[in-house]
C-alpha cells in the first residue's frame, strides 16, 4: 500500500535539499509516492498539524504557510453543526462546504485499499490505518475535529461510487473508535465518489482511489 502525499518540486535541488527546504516551497505541491511501511505517525502528525517544523521526508502540508490560518467564525460554526452527523445525512451542499473548507486546512492523503467490492480495509493498509490511529491521538493534534473524505476512480457509476466512498469512510472512522477510542464525533466523514479526481487527466489511476484526512482544527484544538 503506498500514500499519496502532497510534496514539493524545487527546481535545482535534488534528494535531501528538497527535503530540508520543504517548508519554504510548501505551495509547489507534486504528489509522490511511498511504500506502506514509509508511512509513518510522525509524517502524518506533521503534516496534519501544520508546517512547524521541517520534514525529514518529501511530504508538504496545506496550507503553505508558517502557520495554519485560524478557523473563522463562521467556518467554525458550520463544523460544529456537522459533527457527530452521519455520512449519509450530509447534503451535497454541505459536503461541497466541507471540500471548500478542507482546501484551507492541513490534510493528508492515504492510498488506503479496500477487499474488492467492499468497505473491509485490507490486512496489507491495517498498518497506514494504525499509523494514522496513533498519530491522531498524538498530543499535537488531539482534540481538533478531523474530516475523513472518501474517494474513489471514475469506474462505475455515480450512485455506485458515492456509496462505496461514504462506506469506506465510515470503516476508517469506525476502526479508528474502536482501535484508538477516538471520539466519533471528533470524526467527520464525507464521501465524494468520483466528483473529486486527484488525477482527472488519469481517471482510472489509483492515486484517485483515496482517504484524505483534514485538521479543521476546532475551537477545542485552537485553546489548547
Amino acid at each position: 500500500m503506498t500514500a499519496k502525499i502532497n510534496s514539493t518540486n524545487a527546481a535545482g535541488l535534488a534528494g535531501t535539499l528538497l527535503a530540508a527546504s520543504l517548508v519554504a516551497f510548501a505551495s509547489l505541491g507534486v504528489a509522490q509516492a511511498f511504500a506502506a511501511e514509509d508511512v509513518t505517525e510522525d509524517q502524518i502528525v506533521r503534516a496534519l498539524a501544520g508546517p512547524k517544523k521541517p520534514l525529514t521526508r518529501g511530504l508538504s502540508m496545506s496550507p503553505p504557510s508558517d502557520a495554519a490560518p485560524a478557523v473563522a467564525p463562521e467556518q467554525d460554526k458550520f463544523l460544529q453543526s456537522i459533527r457527530g452527523r452521519s455520512t449519509r445525512s450530509l447534503s451535497t451542499a454541505e459536503r461541497e462546504e466541507i471540500a471548500a473548507v478542507a482546501k484551507t486546512r492541513p490534510n493528508i492523503d492515504l492510498e488506503i485499499t479496500f477487499d474488492y467490492n467492499s468497505a473491509t480495509i485490507s490486512q496489507k493498509s491495517l498498518p497506514s490505518v494504525q499509523a494514522l490511529g496513533r498519530a491522531l491521538t498524538s498530543p499535537d493534534l488531539k482534540g481538533s475535529t478531523f474530516v475523513v473524505a472518501g474517494h474513489t476512480d471514475a469506474a462505475g457509476g455515480d450512485g455506485y461510487n458515492q456509496d462505496l466512498s461514504e462506506r469506506r469512510a465510515d470503516s476508517i472512522k469506525r476502526y479508528l473508535v474502536e482501535k484508538f477510542g477516538i471520539a466519533g464525533a471528533d470524526l467527520v466523514t464525507v464521501g465524494y465518489g468520483k466528483s473529486k479526481l486527484k488525477d482527472p487527466a488519469q481517471p482510472l489511476a489509483e492515486v484517485n482511489r483515496r482517504v484524505q484526512v483534514v485538521n479543521m482544527q476546532s475551537k477545542t484544538a485552537a485553546a489548547k
